[in-house]
């Protein structure tokens, strides 16, 4: 039977800035789904990374169900409630609209899920990232799939040697194409490298796959708040589900992908470039200039519609230099200020407020050329009141 794993996400509200999420909130959202899943889900499981309470339900009903985004949504209003009331920083900020519609897809949370056909052990991993954008998955699910150096399975595994398809979406122009690897492996990286226009949406199977013919294997959220809102909303906060073993990348090839913190975009504001940090739920909390952007790793099995775990994946030692090194990033990129490359390029600021400050000064400027005589220079100034 097929079965589904959907898991949604939302920031409704944050202790003290956009730091962390409040405990009643979280059970708010929980005691929701308890009360309301019967007969809809088999079993779920409530999580959090910095500010976001993420969901990860179980279910036979296939992606895109109403009533399953029903129950996620209606636990993030029961949450945002709570979190109005004790006024917690940008309560509901991610429910973006009024009313359910059927599907919370353009709404705000963010969603990843996928239809799978289980094996007789289902071992997964929910990777939730905070203070980021949805294209800071391509190079860890690029390096999972696709790159023999972090997954030695793609050439000893004869399970995983034909390699994977990936679903990679233009998100400015609502458009997406299929690439297979390794044989169109310079076309993918052409792409995914800019990662705030290209991003990995789903990872297949080949039909030449012994095991898992045309499965799902992967999926990310790529829900870009801004271009709902039209506007600097929040971060956009992307989550990802791997499934893992038996032809596909191990637990310990997949969790290999974060070993080294690469940079991605978002941070203070959703306008810098930070080192993305592997961390245990614990450690989950944004701090330093709202960040570093962060990463937490679920491990889970899944039988007859039931979830084994989580295992909190980075809350080891093992992963201790990968947090050092992004220590010692953030220390290097702090000192550039609002300079670029550690704040964000023109073209991915306009969704955020820096364009508001540039407006004022648009009618000060002139045109350049030489002056037949000295005039008196023409300043901006502020008001200062």
């Amino acid at each position: 039977m097929k079965t589904t794993i959907s898991h949604i996400k939302a920031d409704i509200g944050s202790l003290p800035g956009h730091s962390s999420v409040y405990g009643p909130v979280v059970e708010a959202v929980e005691n929701y789904v308890k009360d309301h899943s019967k007969g809809i889900l088999s079993d779920y499981r409530i999580s959090h990374v910095g500010d976001d309470i993420q969901i990860t339900m179980i279910h036979t009903l296939g992606i895109d169900n109403s009533e399953v985004h029903g129950i996620a949504w209606e636990a993030f209003k029961a949450g945002t409630a709570l979190a109005k009331k004790v006024g917690l920083y940008g309560a509901g900020q991610d429910l973006l609209k009024d009313a359910f519609s059927g599907n919370i897809k353009g709404m705000g949370p963010g969603v990843a899920e996928m239809e799978i056909t289980p094996r007789k052990s289902e071992p997964f991993i929910v990777y939730m990232m905070d203070k980021t954008e949805p294209g800071a998955f391509n190079f860890p699910i690029y390096k999972m799939f696709a790159d023999p150096f972090n997954t030695p399975g793609l050439v000893i595994d004869p399970n995983m040697h034909e390699g994977f398809i990936f679903e990679v979406w233009d998100i400015m122009k609502a458009k997406r194409l299929f690439l297979s690897t390794p044989e169109n492996v310079y076309d993918l990286l052409a792409m995914i490298g800019s990662k705030s226009k290209y991003v990995i949406k789903r990872v297949y199977t080949k039909p030449t796959h012994e095991k898992l013919p045309d499965e799902n294997v992967a999926v990310i959220s790529t829900d870009k708040l801004s271009f709902i809102a039209g506007e600097y909303v929040g971060k956009d906060d992307p989550a990802g589900i791997v499934r893992l073993q038996s032809g596909l990348p191990a637990a310990g090839e997949s969790l290999e992908a974060f070993s080294y913190p690469f940079l991605v975009s978002g941070w203070m504001r959703g306008s810098f470039n930070g080192p993305l940090m592997p961390v245990g739920m614990k450690d989950a909390k944004m701090t330093r200039f709202d960040g570093p952007p962060r990463v937490v790793a679920l491990g889970f099995v899944l039988k007859d519609g039931l979830l084994a775990g989580p295992v909190d994946m980075f809350d080891d030692p093992a992963f201790d230099g990968a947090r050092k090194t992004a220590v010692n990033i953030v220390d290097y990129m702090r000192r550039m200020g609002p300079f670029e490359p550690h704040r964000l390029p023109d073209e991915d600021m306009e969704y955020t407020t820096l364009p508001k400050v540039l407006e004022k000064l648009q009618d000060n400027f002139e045109e350049i050329d030489q002056p037949k005589k000295k005039e008196k220079l023409k300043v901006a100034t502020r008001d200062m009141d």
